[in-house]
């Protein structure tokens, strides 16, 4: 019996080193790697000119700069958050789901703002492939 258990236990192990490995290797650098890499899709999809990525750069900059007290409030909110489910303080779940909501919305609101300038500078060609753009890198994902 024990041995039996002691074998359940490091097939579990061995199964999360597995899994984590899987999702390191899918997803190696993190957040910031992400952006870059949804950004050069938009660039290489939108065929956008020097200038025009000179300008998108700069505004998502400005964006990043807009926004980073509200990812800093996100941070301590989901740290508060997990500290409250491990109390088990269901008032203060409550109170900090709440409280994400407006946080949340002013970040979609920051980022629509970006998209918009961005949006602005592009050709009628590539404003015309940029309302299909959602739809292409997304596509295969949904449905």
């Amino acid at each position: 019996m024990k041995k039996t258990l002691i074998r359940l236990a490091g097939l579990g192990a061995l199964a999360g080193v597995l899994i984590f490995a899987q999702n390191a290797a899918r997803n190696p650098a993190g957040p910031a790697a992400r952006r870059g890499h949804s950004i050069q899709r938009m660039v290489n999809y939108l065929n956008l000119t020097p200038d025009q990525q000179a300008q998108a750069k700069q505004i998502m900059a400005g964006a990043r700069m807009e926004s980073a007290p509200l990812r800093q409030q996100m941070k301590q909110n989901r740290e508060a958050l997990a500290s409250a489910i491990k109390s088990g303080n269901d008032a203060q779940i409550d109170q900090i789901t709440k409280a994400e909501a407006p946080v949340m919305a002013q970040m979609a609101a920051i980022r629509a703002h970006a998209f918009e300038k961005i949006y602005a500078t592009l050709t009628p060609e590539q404003k015309a492939k940029a309302d299909t753009m959602r739809q292409h890198f997304h596509g295969g994902r949904r449905g």
